[in-house]
């Protein structure tokens, strides 16, 4: 979980910032409220390794679109009863 007092987190809001990088937070950018994006967030950079420096934004936005598509499609969920959120949501349509 991020340190919201480490120098490191704000030296890389501001890069953000300066590259025009959207952050993305709830309605209300109350930290109670991203909880369940906070617990994704952390499955995909343990995982699928997006906690890594990237050589540019391409990069970075094919690797998170990947990691994304093996969340969604090839990893199974214990709370889904070891399925995917793809096949529960194919069978739920």
């Amino acid at each position: 979980m991020q340190n919201w007092s480490d120098s490191k987190f704000w030296t890389n809001l501001s890069t953000e910032k300066r590259n025009n990088i959207a952050i993305s937070l709830t309605e209300d950018n109350h930290c109670y409220e991203n909880a369940p994006a906070e617990l994704v967030n952390g499955i995909l950079k343990d995982e699928f390794y997006l906690d890594q420096t990237f050589d540019g934004l391409g990069q970075a936005k094919r690797t998170a679109k990947n990691a994304i598509k093996l969340y969604n499609e090839v990893r199974l969920h214990l709370s889904l009863e070891y399925k995917t959120p793809n096949m529960v949501y194919l069978k739920t349509a």
